[in-house]
């Protein structure tokens, strides 16, 4: 007996098939001739049928009629937005605003949805743990369209394999959009369009970068790889080269003129760009004036013009191992906005006139020009601070020769120093936390190769000039935040920090002997300052210091002001770097304008400004984060022959970490490789403990280990125990 057909035009069959329409692209809307396409209903009966189905899904609310012949599925019933955060077996979970834990969403299910992507989607059900699980329905907005990776040139076509972990499939690339890439060259290539019955998308190489692990290729594949460009293009160098860079009487005439004012400049010392310099001076009834003095960028950068829309974009510098990537081309960055000595600059100002006890009896923010009579470098101004004498010695001067400088500047510097430390202390008793994260620096030789490790720490020199920015970022804020009726302005936020990620930092740091108390909230900072301090010096620093950073929240650019957590200040802006973060500039544009009595800005402008400012800082930080990994790893090719003291600093299911205690280098011992016995992976206890022997490697132990394999190309790290 044939079987039975199975009716298409059932009831239930054309519900379903109608909502799979609209589950495909959720936020379309359809008519009904669309529809009826979809369907493949010719016939004056199946047209009946679907129409019948409609009314029944918009009776239930499943769907909406738009109007008399269209209809949209009712996203507020079921679907939801997120962003989708892929695994390394392709599945992955969607972080959502509609639910307080993560969606998990199967490899199945995920609908071509790579890391990044804003996305649709609904849930399912709860899995048998209790989490969700759910199925992505639209892709909203791709994260990411570029991608670095290898070429594999076939006959008719070719491949690209990207470097991202987070990129799960190749990108297809036919061989007339190669731009004649060589077999095994590192590319950058964009995704043009991901067919729907299609495996991987395809996609046209943009950029030929070079031979995989030479330096230049990887330095440029890693900026590559956040979209971060390395160089200018030509229109807009020679459009900074024509701006009229010479200081004028007439200019000067508008502006507070301070060139008489005794002004210097501290900085590191191989620095090109100068934003800032102090002034000070001791007034007649014995308080101090001391001036804030920032490039004034604004000046010359004047919106709407190529080198702004270029800037903004940018939106700030990026500090790699080997280089900078400057956010203004060189014309403005190193010269024309540079406070270099014995030159007059035209700046922005905020100049304060303090008490011995640092109260501020007056202030001032305005345009200026200024004159800085000296640039010292850290190391100089450390020295005087030290030795309280106007001598600079051979080894640390900036000439390589000894000289003196005046005692003016001499007492300049001490009494700043002096009034930074009483800045500092009232800002700890106030809450603030104290960070002092070791930076791993490299000596490199004129290739670029690594000669060296070394640690930078900040000293007083560093703190002075910390604690004078500061002050001058706090009161600029301050200032436009007690402003009637209310002003849009830039500030830089920072919420409470995370609390599970306290917790973490609660169970980590108790592993290694230190209490931290996270009971009441008020006391937090102070908690974690005491345990910061008391983590100094030992092995475990650097791992404390960087969970420490990672359990705060991000800081970010917001015109919406909740403060800043871990500086412990109601109001807090960036004034002082307009050189090299586009988010300064557009402060010294808005103080400008309400210095000047104008209306207020519009907010929603400058809140999209501000979150793409957040968003270009944090690729920029990731970048420099890579360069170091990549500098640390080729450092390491070079002595994998020796052997090295490391403390665990992480303990996964694949294997432990493992930092080495003299150059902070991290890499990987892989559980295949710990010998002796078979090892498996304790949460609980943050260890690998062997299955016989019940021997345990833990979180904070102390272990020699050898370089087995340094991959630049892959950048990976894999050591051996010994």
């Amino acid at each position: 007996m044939p079987r039975k057909k199975k009716n298409v035009y059932s009831t239930e069959a054309v519900n379903a098939t109608i909502l799979s329409v609209f589950k495909s692209s959720p936020s379309k809307t359809f008519n009904i001739k669309q529809i009826y396409m979809r369907l493949g209903a010719h016939t004056p009966q199946n047209r009946v049928i679907i129409e019948k189905s409609l009314r029944f899904l918009c009776n239930n609310k499943t769907l909406i009629k738009i109007n008399k012949d269209s209809y949209k599925i009712n996203i507020t019933k079921k679907y939801h937005s997120g962003i989708f955060d892929s695994t390394s077996n392709g599945a992955g979970y969607i972080k959502s605003e509609d639910f307080n834990e993560d969606v998990f969403i199967p490899a199945h299910k995920k609908l071509k949805a790579l890391h990044g992507d804003e996305v649709l989607f609904y849930i399912h059900k709860r899995r048998k743990n209790f989490r969700y699980e759910g199925e992505v329905t639209e892709i909203i907005k791709r994260q990411k369209k570029e991608y670095v990776g290898i070429i594999q040139i076939n006959k008719n076509f070719a491949f690209v394999i990207p470097d991202s972990k987070k990129m799960p499939v190749d990108i297809y690339i036919p061989l007339k959009k190669t731009r004649n890439a060589k077999d095994g060259q590192k590319v950058l290539v964009k995704i043009e369009s991901w067919p729907e019955k299609a495996e991987c998308p395809n996609g046209k190489v943009l950029e030929i970068l070079g031979v995989p692990g030479a330096h230049q290729t990887e330095i440029h594949a890693i900026l590559a790889d956040y979209g971060l460009p390395y160089k200018f293009e030509e229109a807009i160098e020679n459009f900074a080269n024509n701006i009229n860079t010479e200081i004028t009487k007439s200019e000067i005439k508008k502006r507070r003129d301070l060139r008489n004012e005794l002004t210097f400049t501290i900085d590191p010392k191989d620095a090109k760009d100068f934003d800032d310099a102090l002034s000070f001076k001791t007034l007649s009834n014995g308080n101090f004036e001391i001036g804030i003095h920032i490039a004034d960028v604004s000046h010359y950068l004047e919106p709407g013009t190529i080198l702004d829309d270029e800037a903004y974009e940018r939106a700030t510098s990026v500090y790699l191992v080997d280089r900078v990537v400057p956010m203004l081309p060189e014309v403005l960055s190193n010269n024309a906005c540079s406070l270099r000595p014995n030159e007059e600059k035209y700046t922005f100002s905020a100049i304060f006139e303090l008490d011995k006890k640092v109260e501020i009896i007056n202030q001032w923010f305005g345009r200026t020009v200024i004159y800085s009579d000296a640039r010292f470098t850290y190391e100089e101004a450390q020295h005087i601070i030290e030795t309280q004498s106007i001598d600079i010695p051979k080894e640390i001067s900036l000439n390589n020769k000894t000289y003196k400088t005046t005692t003016a500047l001499k007492d300049a510097i001490i009494n700043l120093d002096v009034l930074a430390k009483s800045l500092r202390r009232q800002r700890m008793e106030h809450g603030a936390i104290s960070f002092d994260k070791v930076e791993v620096k490299f000596q490199l030789d004129i290739n670029n190769a690594p000669l060296g490790v070394y640690f930078k720490t900040s000293k007083d020199a560093n703190k002075l000039i910390e604690e004078f920015m500061l002050l001058a970022n706090k009161k600029v804020a301050e200032y436009i935040a007690k402003q009637t009726p209310t002003k849009t302005f830039i500030y830089r936020t920072h919420d409470s920090p995370d609390v599970q990620k306290l917790q973490n930092l609660q169970r980590i740091s108790s592993q290694f002997g230190h209490s931290f108390n996270i009971k009441n909230p008020t006391n937090i900072s102070k908690s974690l300052n005491k345990l910061l301090k008391a983590v100094v010096g030992k092995k475990e620093q650097n791992l404390i210091d960087t969970l420490a950073i990672r359990s705060m929240s991000k800081a970010e650019y917001s015109t919406k002001n909740i403060g800043h957590y871990g500086l412990s200040f109601k109001n807090y802006s960036h004034f002082t770097s307009p050189i090299r973060r586009y988010p300064d500039v557009m402060v010294h544009r808005l103080l400008a304008s309400y210095l000047s009595g104008e209306a207020s800005a519009d907010q929603n402008t400058f809140e999209t400004k501000c979150k793409h400012s957040s968003n270009m800082e944090y690729l920029a930080t990731k970048a420099e984060r890579d360069s170091i990994k990549y500098m640390q790893i080729k450092f390491m090719q070079n002595h994998n022959n020796n052997s090295y003291k490391g403390v665990i600093s992480g303990v996964t299911e694949w294997g432990i970490y493992v930092e080495i205690i003299e150059n902070k280098c991290e890499g990987m011992v892989r559980v295949k490789d710990i010998k002796g016995d078979y090892y498996i992976f304790d949460a609980d206890s943050y260890s690998m403990v062997g299955e016989k022997t019940k021997k345990r490697y833990q979180l904070g132990d102390t272990v020699t280990i050898k370089v087995k394999k340094a991959d630049l190309i892959k950048r990976h790290l894999d050591f051996i125990l010994i």
